[in-house]
């Protein structure tokens, strides 16, 4: 079970988080990953290894609390001006990021940290909140489209697996090529 409770937005907990969530990140860009430690963490954040303990459980859920934050998206997703445009330029960016080094590593600490599949639910939300805006520009611009599940089943789905399961090399081709069989 999941060590962290439910918190309330600003305040100490925030604070908490954002300096523990800093000290990872700069942590990790100085020594590297294998080198984190919970009170090594700690010591930048300025806080107690008991705190982390307390709200995180132990390393792995943090460094899956700080993955699924890094995975959250930072913008909407370019308007280009059509659906199909606005898609492929999206899918494109998506497939860069998630099947880069970081970005695998990224998706493996944010699901190894997960017991009860709530990150796993929260990137795939975030995937899903970026193919809406995708698909609302559309209906706004009179374009027929698919529903957001049939993208997420036809593209984001199979990106995914060949991310998490077929590591290789995944080019541009592939996701204009999910796109092709998407739209017909």
């Amino acid at each position: 079970m999941s060590r962290k409770p439910m918190t309330r937005p600003g305040g100490r907990s925030a604070r908490v988080q954002e300096s523990v969530h800093t000290a990872v990140r700069e942590l990790e860009a100085e020594s590297g990953r294998a080198s984190l430690t919970v009170p090594l963490i700690a010591a930048r954040a300025g806080v107690t290894p008991s705190t982390i303990y307390r709200r995180w459980g132990d390393l792995h859920e943090l460094l899956s609390d700080v993955a699924v934050q890094r995975l959250r998206p930072e913008a909407p997703p370019e308007d280009r001006g059509n659906f199909k445009a606005d898609l492929t330029t999206w899918a494109e960016q998506f497939l860069d990021e998630m099947s880069s080094p970081p970005g695998r590593a990224y998706i493996r600490d944010a699901l190894l940290g997960d017991q009860n599949g709530d990150n796993a639910g929260q990137c795939s939300a975030f995937a899903a909140e970026q193919v809406e805006v995708i698909l609302a520009r559309a209906a706004g611009r009179g374009e027929p489209a698919p529903d957001v599940e049939t993208v997420l089943d036809r593209v984001v789905a199979p990106m995914m697996y060949r991310i998490l399961f077929r590591p290789g090399p995944l080019g541009h081709a592939y996701a204009r090529r999910l796109l092709a069989e998407l739209l017909g």
